[in-house]
């Protein structure tokens, strides 16, 4: 079973409202090879909301408390993104999860870029807090755009094989 952040499956659950729908994600979903998860809506949240960025590090310097997630406003929302994470994790294990698939920039799901915590629409290198929990746990997460990577793997070519 494959995990895909809910916005790329077309659901309009980002901070704005918004969708960033990925059509072989969305096929994907149909298929029912894979299901979705937004940490943020597991987290509490609810869309739309404050845009965040996380202040001070990366999703591991969350999870060991030496870094923040925080709305434009500046209110502290760390511990939403930790408790949504772990929804995530719990996911992951009930589904038995060969392969998870995260929005990328996202504070929560950034696999490999984030905000730079200055809410002036810069990107670092990083990743967020969910992806953080997953990777500390042993899944493989990656963004939207290492998909078709992934699915050309010997490893992985089953999961999204047609029945």
């Amino acid at each position: 079973m494959i995990i895909v952040s809910s916005c790329l499956a077309g659901l309009k659950v980002r901070y704005n409202a918004t969708d960033s729908l990925d059509t072989h994600i969305q096929l994907l979903v149909e298929a029912k090879k894979a299901v979705t998860v937004c940490p943020e809506l597991l987290g509490g949240f609810s869309t739309p909301r404050e845009p965040a960025e996380i202040i001070g590090g990366n999703g591991d310097d969350v999870l060991s408390g030496s870094a923040r997630v925080i709305e434009w406003s500046g209110r502290d929302v760390t511990e939403m993104y930790i408790q949504g994470a772990y929804q995530a994790l719990r996911t992951a294990q009930k589904l038995g999860a060969l392969l998870i698939v995260l929005k990328e920039n996202s504070p929560s799901c950034g696999s490999a870029m984030i905000y730079n915590g200055e809410f002036a629409n810069v990107k670092q290198a990083g990743y967020g807090v969910t992806t953080a929990l997953l990777r500390r746990e042993g899944y493989t997460v990656i963004s939207e755009h290492e998909l078709s990577v992934y699915a050309a793997q010997p490893e992985y070519s089953a999961l999204f094989a047609e029945r």
